[in-house]
């Protein structure tokens, strides 16, 4: 028998976990809710948040199976280890639900990743940082599983002029060491974004995820990704939050893998609390 995708059903639980987290929070201005949303576009912002990625890959190599990907990105801003720089820690963790063959699939975690930028923390009008990314393999679906430890190193670049947001991340790892399988990470990523406020938190968007297995046979390297969407800056049940809708069509893809992906994005802010001026004072 044929097992359902339980993206719907991780949605469900996530928007029930919304409801049921307690804040005081007023609907943003129009100015604050652009501010926010550039924040949240920015990956080295001075600003905590939850963010939820589910991707469904079909098409291409997948035909009319549906390969589920949610990946839960917290981001955490560290503030005074060092004088004049930020530590951004953006963590990736990723459920996957992979078809297996035509009525059978297999769920579980992939390798969580661990990104660690040194930004400054005084910004100027392009903002910029460096550090290292961590692979670790925590993978429990056989589909996914790598079994490898990598490093490599990440970077991110943007400036921010009138309504735009506008850069680009990268970074590349490689193995380190094994659990003694053949399988090894030889893995490029790069994702330019562009992003087009209107005001009200409303901002059109696009942010492919390029990807190069440089292991892999000729013509099956590289994953090309075109398309857009639409994210809206906005207060559900007091929280403020992110939630976004993009269309993505590979261009170039390995065989196997899909031609389209759908992605819904949903992030919870934790932005900072504005000091009183009792606090600001010396």
């Amino acid at each position: 028998m044929r097992r359902a995708s339980r993206g719907p059903a991780l949605l469900g639980v996530l928007l029930l976990f919304i409801q049921a987290v307690p804040v005081a929070s007023q609907q943003p201005t129009e100015d604050e809710a652009t501010r926010l949303a550039k924040a949240t576009q920015n990956p080295v912002a001075d600003l905590v948040s939850l963010p939820f990625q589910f991707n469904f890959n079909n098409g291409g190599g997948l035909d009319d199976r549906t390969f589920f990907n949610l990946n839960f990105q917290p981001v955490v801003p560290i503030k005074g280890v060092l004088e004049k720089w930020t530590i951004i820690a953006r963590t990736i963790v990723p459920y996957v639900s992979v078809p297996t063959g035509p009525d059978s699939r297999q769920g579980g975690l992939g390798d969580i990743q661990e990104q660690l930028f040194f930004t400054p923390a005084q910004a100027g009008s392009v903002i910029w940082g460096v550090g290292p990314i961590f692979s670790i393999p925590t993978a429990t679906a056989d589909a996914v599983r790598t079994g490898s430890w990598a490093f490599g190193p990440t970077a991110v670049i943007l400036t921010s002029p009138g309504p735009w947001v506008i850069g680009a991340l990268l970074n590349n790892l490689w193995t380190f060491a094994d659990e003694g399988d053949d399988t090894e990470v030889n893995q490029f990523l790069l994702q330019p974004f562009i992003n087009y406020n209107f005001g009200k938190g409303w901002a059109l968007a696009t942010a492919p995820i390029i990807t190069a297995n440089w292991d892999a046979s000729d013509g099956e390297e590289w994953t090309v990704p075109i398309g857009a969407g639409l994210t809206k800056t906005t207060v559900f049940n007091g929280r403020p939050m992110s939630v976004g809708f993009q269309y993505y069509h590979n261009v170039e893809h390995p065989t196997a893998s899909a031609s389209n992906l759908f992605r819904v994005t949903i992030s919870l802010l934790y932005p900072s609390r504005p000091k009183s001026q009792a606090e600001a004072a010396p």
